[in-house]
C-alpha cells in the first residue's frame, strides 16, 4: 500500500503536530553534537610544554637562588632549534660539578618530575594534561579518537538494526537513556583506560540517538520539505560548535565541560513522559504491518493536525494487509537477496567514507598558512554553514545526484591540485630564486584550494546521508542508514591513524583519498534520482527505483534502470491471442504471398479435398 499518496494526505499530510515533531527532532541533534565535538578540545595538546626541573638532577653546589627563572630552565632543560625548550628531555650533570657552562658535559635523561604545560586553548585542564599524555605517552591520544570512533561504528550498526527491530522511538529513548548515564560517568574517569572505555560505549549509543531522531524526521516529512528539514539540522550541528569554545572556556576543566555537554541528553529524557513530541513513525508501524497500531497513530496525527481522518482508509490497510497479519520485521541481511539496495548503499558509503576522510586533508594543509587553533576551527564550521546553505538552494533544483556528482568532482580537483601544488613548492625550493617569488603565492593557493575543498567535502558528506536515508527502504532504513554512516566514521578515525605513525603516511594518505575521490564519479553515476518521489517502504519498492538520464529533469522520461533485470513474463491474454490469431489468418490469406501452402492431394479423395477447402474458406469468412 502507497503510504505517499494513499495514506499520508489522509492525516493532514505536513501539518501542524508534523511541524512540531520536526522541531523536537532536531534538538537531539544539538545535544549528539555537542558531545562528538567536545572530543577536539579534551585531546588538545597545549602549544607549548616542557620537563619539569628534577633537582636530583643537578650538582649539590647548585643553588637556584642565584638563577632567574628562564636561567634556570636554560641550565636544566636542553635547548632544541627552531622548536624551543625540549618538550621530553632532562640535563643531568655530575654530582661534583661546579660549572654550568654550555660546554661542561652533560647527559640528556627523560623526564622525571612531569610536564609543565602553557594554557590549553579553550581549557586549562584536559585529558592530555591530567593523564601526561605527551612524548613516549602521546600515542593514546590518536588511540582514544580511534576508540571513540570505534563505538560509534559499533553504535550505527547495531543500533540501526535494532531501529528496523524495536522502531524509531524506542531505540531513540533507549540511546539517550543509555548515552546519558556514560556522560555522567566518564565525567568520574580516573584513569586512561576506564576513560577510553567509557567513551566508546557513550560513542556507541550517541550514534542511536543521532540515527534514530534523523530518520523519523525524513519520515514524517513530505518530498518538498524532506530536504528543507534535513538541512536545518545540519545548521543545528553548526551551532553546537560554535558554542563549544565559548563553553570551553567557561568551564575551564574537562569535567566540567563533560557535564555541560552531557546536560542537554539527561533534559531529552523528558522525551519519555512526553509521547507526543517523539511518536513512532506511522510509515514504519505500516511497512511492518502492525496494524493495530497503525491504526492508533494515524487516529493521532489526524486529529492532532486537525483533519478528520476518513473512515474509507481502514478497510483499504485491512484488505491490503489483512486483520490478522502479524508483524514482519526486516534486517540488514535481507540485502542479501538484493541488488539496487546493497549497491545503492555500497556506493553512498564509499562517497560518505570519501566525504570525512578527505576533510583532514584539507584541514591539515589550513596549518601551513595559520598554526592559531581558532583559525582552523572556525573556518571549518562556516565551511560547514556554507555547505547547508549550497545543498538548501541548489539540490531542489538540480536533483541529488548531480549535486553529488558536483561535489565528488570539485572536491578530487581540489585535492589533485593541492598535491601537484605541494610537488611543485619542493622543486621550487632547489632554485633558490624562484622559492622566494613563489613563498608569497604559495599561502594564498593553499589556502583558497584548502577552503573550497573542505567545503565541498563537506557538502559531499552531508547529501550522501541524506541521498541514503531518501533511497534505502522503511524496512531496513535503520540498517542501511547505519552502515553508510559507519562507513564515515572509518573515514573519521582514518585521520587519527595518520597520527598514530606522526603523519609519516600523510602524503599517501592525501593521494588515496584523491583517487578515490575520482573513481566516486563513476560510482555516483549508478544511483537513482529521489528528487520529488515518496520514500521506498519495502524492498520491492526499493529494487524498482530507476536510474535517470543525468541532466534530465523531466519525470516522464526517468525509465532507465539501475540494473538490468529480467522482465516477468506476461500472462495469457485471450483477446490479444485472438487478435493474433486474426492477423495470421489475415496474411496467410492474402494473394500476393510469395509462397502456396499446397496441400498433398495423392492422400486425399476429390470429395474429401472439395469439403475441406469448403470449411476452410467458412472460417476465414466468419
Amino acid at each position: 500500500m502507497d503510504y505517499e499518496t494513499k495514506v499520508f494526505p489522509h492525516t493532514g499530510g505536513y501539518g501542524r503536530y508534523n511541524r512540531i515533531v520536526v522541531v523536537f527532532s532536531w534538538l537531539p541533534n544539538l545535544a549528539v553534537m555537542l558531545n562528538l565535538f567536545s572530543d577536539v578540545f579534551y585531546t588538545l595538546i597545549p602549544e607549548s610544554y616542557h620537563c619539569k626541573p628534577d633537582p636530583q638532577l643537578l650538582p649539590s653546589t647548585f643553588l637556584i637562588s642565584n638563577f632567574t627563572r628562564q636561567s634556570y630552565l636554560n641550565l636544566t632543560i636542553p635547548w632544541v632549534n627552531g622548536t624551543g625548550l625540549s618538550h621530553c628531555e632532562l640535563f643531568k650533570y655530575a654530582s661534583n660539578t661546579s660549572d654550568f657552562s654550555a660546554n661542561v658535559p652533560r647527559e640528556r635523561v627523560y623526564c622525571t618530575k612531569g610536564w609543565e604545560y602553557a594554557h590549553v586553548v579553550g581549557l586549562q585542564s584536559n585529558f592530555v594534561t591530567e593523564w601526561n599524555l605527551v612524548c613516549q605517552d602521546y600515542w593514546k591520544i590518536p588511540v582514544q579518537h580511534i576508540c571513540f570512533m570505534t563505538g560509534w561504528i559499533l553504535g550505527y550498526i547495531l543500533l540501526g538494526t535494532l531501529c528496523d527491530w524495536m522502531g524509531r522511538r524506542y531505540c531513540f529513548l533507549l540511546s539517550i537513556s543509555v548515552s546519558s548515564l556514560f556522560g555522567v560517568a566518564v565525567c568520574l574517569s580516573n584513569s586512561v583506560v576506564v576513560f577510553l572505555l567509557l567513551r566508546l560505549s557513550q560513542g556507541a549509543m550517541l550514534a542511536g540517538v543521532f540515527l534514530s531522531s534523523y530518520i523519523a524526521r525524513l519520515e514524517l516529512c513530505d518530498p518538498p520539505h524532506r530536504l528543507m528539514v534535513a538541512m536545518v539540522s545540519g545548521f543545528f550541528a553548526v551551532v553546537a560548535e560554535l558554542l563549544l569554545p565559548g563553553i570551553a572556556v567557561l568551564c575551564r576543566d574537562w569535567p566540567v565541560l563533560q557535564a555541560v555537554a552531557t546536560l542537554p541528553l539527561i533534559l531529552l529524557l523528558s522525551y519519555w513522559c512526553c509521547a507526543s513530541v517523539f511518536p513512532e513513525s506511522p510509515r514504519w508501524l505500516l511497512a511492518t504491518t502492525q496494524i493495530p497500531q497503525v491504526k492508533r497513530s494515524l487516529q493521532e496525527f489526524s486529529t492532532r493536525n486537525g483533519v478528520c481522518l476518513q473512515d474509507e482508509i481502514y478497510p483499504e490497510i485491512d484488505s491490503a494487509y489483512g486483520d490478522d497479519s502479524g508483524p514482519s520485521y526486516f534486517s540488514v541481511l535481507e540485502l542479501r537477496r538484493t541488488r539496487v539496495i546493497w549497491k545503492n548503499c555500497l556506493i553512498l558509503s564509499f562517497t560518505l567514507f570519501i566525504g570525512t576522510g578527505i576533510q583532514y586533508c584539507f584541514t591539515r594543509n589550513l596549518h601551513s598558512y595559520s598554526t592559531n587553533f581558532y583559525f582552523s576551527y572556525f573556518l571549518r564550521v562556516i565551511t560547514g554553514a556554507l555547505a547547508c546553505i549550497f545543498l538548501c538552494l541548489s539540490v531542489n533544483h538540480f536533483g541529488r545526484r548531480g549535486m553529488l556528482l558536483l561535489s565528488a568532482i570539485i572536491t578530487g580537483l581540489s585535492s589533485l591540485l593541492l598535491l601537484a601544488l605541494t610537488q611543485f613548492i619542493i622543486s621550487a625550493q632547489k632554485i633558490h630564486e624562484l622559492f622566494f617569488v613563489m613563498s608569497d603565492l604559495r599561502g594564498g593557493l593553499v589556502l583558497v584550494l584548502s577552503v573550497v575543498g573542505l567545503l565541498f567535502s563537506q557538502a559531499l558528506a552531508l547529501l550522501s546521508v541524506f541521498f541514503a536515508c531518501e533511497v534505502m527502504p522503511t524496512v531496513v532504513r535503520g540498517g542501511c542508514l547505519g552502515l553508510v554512516m559507519a562507513a564515515g566514521c572509518v573515514g573519521m578515525a582514518a585521520s587519527s591513524l595518520m597520527e598514530l605513525q606522526n603523519n609519516g603516511g600523510y602524503f599517501l594518505h592525501h593521494v588515496i583519498f584523491a583517487s578515490f575521490a575520482v573513481l566516486s564519479v563513476l560510482c555516483i553515476m549508478l544511483l537513482p534520482e529521489s528528487k520529488r518521489k515518496p520514500l521506498p517502504d519495502s524492498l520491492k519498492d526499493g529494487e524498482n527505483q530507476r536510474r535517470p538520464p543525468l541532466f534530465l529533469s523531466r519525470p516522464d522520461r526517468d525509465n532507465l534502470p539501475l540494473l538490468c533485470t529480467r522482465q516477468p513474463l506476461s500472462e495469457y491474454n485471450p483477446e490479444n491471442y485472438s487478435r493474433l490469431v486474426s492477423a495470421t489468418r489475415r496474411m496467410l490469406t492474402k494473394d500476393n504471398l510469395p509462397y502456396r501452402i499446397a496441400v498433398p492431394t495423392p492422400l486425399l479423395s476429390d470429395g474429401e479435398t472439395q469439403e475441406l477447402e469448403n470449411e476452410t474458406q467458412r472460417e476465414v469468412l466468419s
